[in-house]
């Protein structure tokens, strides 16, 4: 960083490199970090298995960064005419089935995914969960086939054409129709090749697939930190990558987790000083006065910019790899900026399930589930309230996830669950903030008809207790069962003091006119007049809303 201090105050040429995020993602021990080793030149201080855990394993327990620059290819040389050479950014991503949430974290600065698939194994539990996250966040993928060496000469290329075959059924469900495919060998395998098999073919179809990313440089800076270090005599260095917006040298910026500010030094991009970063760069950030061991995963953002929240509503759509029950009022692991926290979802809809846009205004149906798009539900008419096990701190707009990670590993299941992007965020402690959501469970209350005045009128029984206000349920309107027949009325009044009520139909009910106990009547009529109201229904309906403030008892809502 010292050749970045040098220049700090002074604004340098652009470095002319045009960079592109690639994730590298796979089963544990399907040869990611291998075959990122083969194609790396420049390996940044959070590349390659650094954690002593990872060396003593052999698989990636955090994400790693490296790089290896090509000239322009010539079907992006219009675009990038202001770029000397394209930059590609390896992101080594865990396969390690207990550590899908920091796959997530890093899946959110990748622009394109190598999918890296054991030949000799095919997909496997993880592979599946990387494809569900690329399907998420990608919209492009190349599947590499990796470790062709372990297959005898003789037989690779017949091998390779089956495993092929086999993996276009798999990824003809999925958004990534016919995807690119390139078999290699990250290690080589003979004396001939020391250095892998088929990179050079590799590299050429990541040049070929390549595409001008779309970079937004306006807007509040945001720097997602996957490590930091030391450096005596100068300060702190915070590596990561921009997510959105720019900064330069003498800028202020916040660690919104500490809320601390401090003004940036330096800048350097593998070991070469900037005097500016923008969205999907790669860079060093040197500060001073912060204590390294306070941060090793986080960012750096635009001062104000990050809010902090207990509570969030979300859209929401449920992945369909995931085969068991997506409950409300369920605990999952909520993966949102670069945090993974606990959260209870309340999963709610429009009541038609027809898609729209979220308006807080309007009021919500409460889903015992959240239901799988398709037929029955269409993309865009769910949403979710995450009330959080502890404050959260991530742009407004962020893409979320949720999973169920504490689930057996060895399961062979899916562990995502659904996923979705933050439209409001929320204070959950804060009642009078969670009574503009109206979200409402429908319910009801059953009578019975205790007598019959008159064509219109019946009296009563068994909705509300002897002590109740029958005031407050003055015409709410009721629907009297009978047999068949559904009748439309209200409650016009009380009636006697014994929690009997008076309910007018709003067309004739066709019962009978009660008479009185025996008056008039042969042996047995009262109980067969008794047997007919019994089976004569008053039903209530309503909404109990989640977070009324009224504090009202017994309010009722239709």
């Amino acid at each position: 960083m010292a050749e970045a201090e040098a220049g700090g105050n002074e604004d340098q040429a652009p470095a002319k490199v045009l960079n592109i995020n690639v994730g590298v993602m796979g089963h544990v021990d399907s040869g990611k970090t291998s075959l990122v080793r083969a194609l790396s030149k420049t390996l940044s201080t959070a590349a390659l298995d650094k954690h002593p855990q990872s060396q003593e394993r052999g698989i990636t327990l955090d994400l790693g960064f490296s790089s290896f620059t090509v000239p322009i290819p010539d079907h992006m040389k219009t675009e990038a005419q202001d770029y000397d050479v394209l930059q590609f950014t390896l992101v080594d991503c865990p396969g390690h089935a207990s550590l899908i949430k920091t796959i997530i974290g890093g899946a959110q600065i990748i622009d394109m995914m190598i999918l890296v698939i054991d030949v000799t194994k095919g997909v496997q539990t993880q592979t599946a969960e990387c494809l569900v996250i690329g399907e998420i966040l990608m919209e492009k993928i190349l599947i590499v086939l990796n470790k062709i060496d372990q297959i005898p000469e003789e037989t690779r290329t017949e091998k390779v054409e089956k495993v092929k075959k086999g993996l276009e059924k798999v990824f003809a469900s999925t958004k990534f129709k016919n995807p690119d495919m390139v078999a290699v060998s990250a290690t080589g395998g003979s004396a001939d090749a020391p250095a892998g098999l088929n990179i050079d073919v590799l590299v050429d179809k990541l040049k070929g697939i390549s595409r001008f990313p779309q970079r937004i440089i306006t807007g509040p800076f945001y720097f997602s930190v996957d490590h930091c270090f030391p450096i005596k005599g100068k300060g702190t260095v915070l590596t990561g990558t921009v997510l959105s917006g720019s900064v330069r040298v003498n800028d202020e910026v916040e660690l919104p987790d500490l809320r601390l500010q401090k003004k940036i030094k330096s800048i350097q991009m593998f070991k070469k000083p900037v005097n500016k970063i923008a969205q999907g760069d790669r860079a060093g950030i040197l500060v001073t006065q912060l204590d390294a061991k306070l941060i090793e995963r986080g960012v750096l953002a635009t001062p104000g910019s990050v809010p902090s929240f207990s509570a969030i509503v979300a859209s929401v759509e449920r992945v369909r790899f995931f085969k068991g029950t997506a409950g409300s009022k369920r605990k999952y692991h909520i993966t949102i900026g670069h945090s993974t926290i606990m959260a209870t979802a309340i999963f709610f809809r429009q009541p038609n399930l027809e898609p729209a846009t979220f308006d807080i205004t309007k009021e919500y149906l409460v889903s015992e589930e959240l239901i799988q798009s398709g037929a029955d539900c269409e993309s865009g008419s769910q949403w979710v309230l995450l009330l959080f096990e502890k404050v959260v701190t991530a742009p407004k707009d962020s893409m979320l996830i949720g999973s169920l990670l504490d689930t057996d590993i060895h399961s062979n299941t899916c562990r995502i669950v659904f996923f979705g992007k933050a439209l409001i965020v929320m204070d959950k402690d804060n009642k009078d903030e969670l009574s503009r959501l109206r979200l409402f469970k429908p319910k009801q209350k059953v009578g019975h008809v205790k007598r019959v005045v008159d064509e219109s009128v019946v009296i009563g029984k068994d909705l509300f207790k002897k002590e109740t206000d029958i005031s407050k349920f003055m015409n709410l309107k009721i629907t009297l069962e009978k047999e068949t027949e559904k009748l439309p009325g209200y409650i016009e009044g009380s009636f006697g003091s014994s929690g009997q009520y008076k309910v007018r139909c709003t067309q004739p009910h066709g019962l009978p006119v009660s008479r009185g106990k025996g008056k008039g009547k042969a042996k047995g009529e009262d109980e067969d007049e008794d047997t007919n109201l019994a089976m004569c229904k008053i039903v209530l309906s309503f909404k109990k809303f989640m977070f009324d403030s009224t504090n009202e008892r017994g309010r009722i809502i239709q």
